[in-house]
């Protein structure tokens, strides 16, 4: 008997060891994988983090000359807060630069049916019923909404620490650059795909980091009370710079890239509706988007 079990030990000690091999070169794969897959991810540049917002309204305002300053006053002592208590997320409220009668604000929610709720809450509710008197007669117009949505998972605006304080009047000096694009179409894999292998690297190169990128949400305008630009397409980026003087020196780098030029340009000028909007945007004092 001991002579078997001695004869079996080597094909035992064998068999072990092949197991061994075989857990080991699986150990290596899963790390090579794990590690493959961490790289991408930072190579690529993709925002890991979470979003605030699944539905984003961009709203631009057009303002009788001289009453900038009154609706945003108004807006940072009663319309923040007053929003974020019913659920919605105010993301910034900025002048434009070279614009002196154009708000442009940033408001987002958790989904459509989420929207639709707070909305009802807020302009039935007392606080705009008791300032849209003074609110109201600011505004030309205030139809100039895109819905929009992320481009994809990750890529909307992250979650903000907060903002300052009520009564700040210190303006940031950083500043939003935002690019939008009306397209022939909606945002297809193929668009997807130049933006991600083209448009953002080139941006990149040239000294923009896009912080979120949206695409136009599709769902039927749950609070028509107040109308959105329904039919059409687009596509907008947001970049933050340290001053004006940064996206200007961005504005002349991103005209003299080759790769912008020959690469995106193109592929991009096919797709579009009309000609490219670039807003410069002012975060006002009390902004969380800074």
């Amino acid at each position: 008997m001991r002579a078997v079990i001695d004869e079996q030990r080597p094909r035992l000690s064998t068999a072990r060891a092949g197991v061994e091999r075989w857990l080991l070169l699986t150990a290596s794969i899963a790390l090579a994988l794990l590690v493959l897959t961490f790289s991408a991810a930072t190579f690529s540049g993709e925002p890991m983090k979470p979003s605030c917002c699944a539905v984003l309204e961009l709203r631009q305002y057009t303002l009788h000359p001289g009453k900038r300053d009154v609706l945003i006053d108004l807006f940072e002592r009663e319309f923040l807060e007053s929003q974020e208590a019913l659920g919605m997320h105010v993301v910034g409220q900025f002048r434009v630069a070279g614009d002196p009668d154009r708000f442009v604000w940033l408001r987002g929610f958790r989904d459509m049916p989420a929207r639709a709720e707070a909305l009802t809450a807020f302009y039935g509710g007392p606080v705009w019923q008791a300032h849209r008197n003074t609110a109201n007669p600011t505004m030309i117009d205030a139809s100039n909404v895109l819905l929009l949505r992320p481009m994809r998972e990750g890529l909307g605006f992250a979650e903000t620490a907060g903002r300052p304080a009520a009564g700040a009047k210190t303006l940031p000096a950083g500043r939003i650059g935002a690019t939008v694009y009306m397209l022939r179409g909606p945002v297809d894999s193929a668009l997807a795909s130049l933006f991600d292998n083209e448009m953002k690297p080139a941006l990149m190169e040239v000294g923009a980091m896009p912080i979120a990128v949206f695409q136009t949400e599709y769902a039927a305008n749950n609070f028509p009370r107040l109308p959105i630009r329904e039919g059409e397409h687009a596509l907008v980026w947001f970049a933050r710079f340290d001053d004006a003087a940064a996206y200007a020196a961005f504005q002349r780098r991103l005209k003299q890239s080759n790769r912008w030029n020959h690469n995106v340009l193109p592929a991009l000028f096919k797709r579009l509706a009309a000609s490219p909007q670039d807003l410069l945007l002012e975060p006002a004092a009390r902004s969380s988007l800074r």
